[in-house]
């Protein structure tokens, strides 16, 4: 396990927040989509049926992983794939030159992947002559600006229109002021095809590995996994070992949830499946650990593993919203990156499970019931055993358990809290001291709490 201090979610979403009418846009952007969600999912009766049956699904695979992990590599291997182990992201990268290597391609085309994310892969590969284009389009765009996806499923969800539009007519001469979302549509597509056409090798990611047949599963809207690996005589499929599932039967049961949580539709556009290798062509699956079978072993943390990068908990977390997905340290950011980034490094990591309300609105909407707000909050408990909270939180935390250990003290100081930010003047609370107050404002105070309209009440 590395140590270290990675990058801050408070600092780096106060950035975010600088601009209040973007963060508002952005907040509103993912909004929209977490309200599709909830039409898709009030639509079918069974909703709740499919969740419950889900969880067990990935339950119970878990459980069996080595078993379903060797019979996914006898299948696969029946069917012509090549399969391959990696333990960690540098055994990845390096699996994937070699392949790529030993057949001279040197033009790759990419369908989104996060795993090739987390592994940093487009980097690796370039460093060492390799051309690699990302072809979906939001992928595409923020590889034009050199940035890192900032959603799993929307990666360029935080780029306006008006920002493509300038950066197409910089990149590959669009209209300039052109920002019509069909034109700039049209323009890539004329640029990726070119793409596509001259590829050696194409490269995705999984969604879902079925065991009983050695087929991995691929769901885009686009078409750009089936271009990518049909043109091509090379195909080559990064997949977690958690990806993973028993039979084409559970296949059902996630395609129904998947992108009614992604994306509010009742269906991705594509639901590829891939068996074999084309005729007279290679298909090469590299199956990587990188800390999974480590998380594996923690039993509170090890339902994680069940998620499906849907990115339902991230288009409803009220941080995610209003402080984008670079504020995070981790290639995969809100509530499911916050719980699986310390497992890596819970020093590097250690802001992320404070990056939450707790609210529970992610454990509501998560498609498989990862009890996501559960995890942080016992996280925040690792990070402090690691030595991660700052001695300021430390003693304000232990102030507040003493309060709350004694409701007589706790009534006192509740009420004299109440007077205080009543009555004190806003500087105590707002000033360059008080980190806490630059990006929050407290609600306006009533005159009588919770408990003291109960009494009256009788």
């Amino acid at each position: 396990m590395s140590t270290g201090q990675g990058i801050k979610h408070p600092q780096a979403a106060e950035k975010f927040q600088a601009d209040s009418s973007y963060a508002k846009w952005h907040d509103q952007a993912l909004w929209f989509v977490r309200e599709k969600r909830d039409r898709q999912a009030r639509a079918l009766p069974e909703w709740e049926q499919l969740r419950n049956h889900a969880a067990n699904i990935k339950s119970h695979t878990l459980s069996k992983l080595g078993y379903y992990l060797e019979l996914f590599e006898q299948n696969a291997t029946k069917n012509g794939i090549t399969v391959h182990w990696a333990k960690n992201a540098h055994e990845h990268n390096s699996i994937i030159l070699s392949i790529l290597e030993r057949r001279g391609a040197t033009k790759v085309v990419k369908s989104k992947s996060m795993l090739t994310e987390e592994c940093h892969l487009n980097d690796f590969l370039q460093t060492k002559g390799i051309e690699v284009c990302d072809t979906d389009l939001g992928e595409w765009i923020v590889q034009l600006r050199n940035e890192p996806p900032s959603h799993i499923v929307l990666p360029a969800i935080h780029i306006k229109k008006e920002q493509i539009a300038e950066l197409f007519h910089e990149k590959i001469g669009t209209e300039a002021g052109n920002s019509d979302p069909k034109y700039l549509t049209d323009a890539s597509r004329v640029v990726l095809r070119e793409k596509f056409l001259v590829a050696e090798a194409g490269i995705t990611g999984v969604n879902f590995a079925i065991a009983e047949t050695g087929t991995i599963v691929v769901c885009t809207n686009e078409g750009n996994a089936d271009l990518g690996t049909t043109l091509p005589p090379l195909q080559i499929a990064s997949c977690g070992i958690e990806k993973l599932i028993p039979s084409a039967s559970d296949l059902a049961t996630f395609i129904r949830l998947l992108a009614r949580s992604a994306t509010g539709q009742p269906i991705t556009t594509y639901t590829s499946h891939f068996s074999a290798p084309r005729p007279g062509g290679e298909f090469h699956v590299v199956l990587v650990d990188n800390g999974r079978t480590e998380l594996m072993g923690r039993e509170k943390f090890r339902s994680s593993l069940g998620c499906i990068r849907c990115g339902a908990c991230l288009n409803t977390c009220p941080v995610y919203r209003r402080s984008g997905g670079y504020s995070y340290s981790y290639s995969i950011p809100g509530p499911i990156g916050s719980v699986l980034s310390p497992s890596r490094d819970p020093l590097a990591h250690g802001s992320m499970p404070f990056a939450s309300t707790l609210c529970g609105s992610c454990t509501d909407v998560c498609p498989v019931k990862i009890n996501l707000h559960e995890q942080l909050l016992l996280w925040r408990g690792e990070v402090h055993k690691a030595g991660g909270t700052s001695a300021i939180k430390t003693i304000s935390m232990k102030i507040t358990a003493f309060v709350l250990r004694y409701p007589r003290l706790y009534k006192v100081s509740s009420k004299l809290a109440s007077i205080a930010l009543r009555f004190a003047p806003r500087f105590l609370v707002y000033n360059r001291l008080n980190i806490w107050g630059k990006s929050r404002e407290l609600p306006v105070q009533p005159t009588l709490s919770f408990r003291e309209r109960f009494e009256r009440r009788g």
